[in-house]
């Protein structure tokens, strides 16, 4: 596993119940503002259950694919109070964590914050 896979892994972790969070704010928390794709393809393969990578959506707010089943990922947002239309979040600037960096640029520290 990459640094960059432990710190991603690492981000989304800290994404709480209610919220999401886009690939591009987990890559910028993780030290790459511009790997937005890396972080889907790392979203794909992850599969562990300590990961909630249901939460992690586009910029858009499309669910994305969720590894080929994105009917999983809508009930487990739904489940957790995020209202979803279609393919797209509601609301996405309710729910959206957004990143803010202190301390060491490599993303370690961060802390997320509800949009407002």
């Amino acid at each position: 596993m990459t640094k960059f896979t432990v710190r991603v892994l690492g981000v989304v972790r800290r994404i709480p119940p209610g919220r999401v969070a886009t690939y591009g704010d987990v890559a910028a928390l993780a030290g790459r503002p511009r790997a937005a794709r890396a972080v889907g393809n790392i979203m794909r393969a992850c599969g562990r259950p300590d990961v909630p990578c249901h939460r992690v959506i586009s910029a858009s707010g499309r669910l994305g694919g969720y590894g080929g089943n994105e009917v999983l990922k809508r009930s487990l947002l739904i489940a957790e109070g995020i209202r979803v239309s279609g393919q797209r979040v509601q609301d996405l600037r309710r729910v959206r964590m957004t990143c803010h960096l202190s301390g060491n640029a490599n993303g370690h520290r961060f802390r997320l914050k509800k949009q407002t």
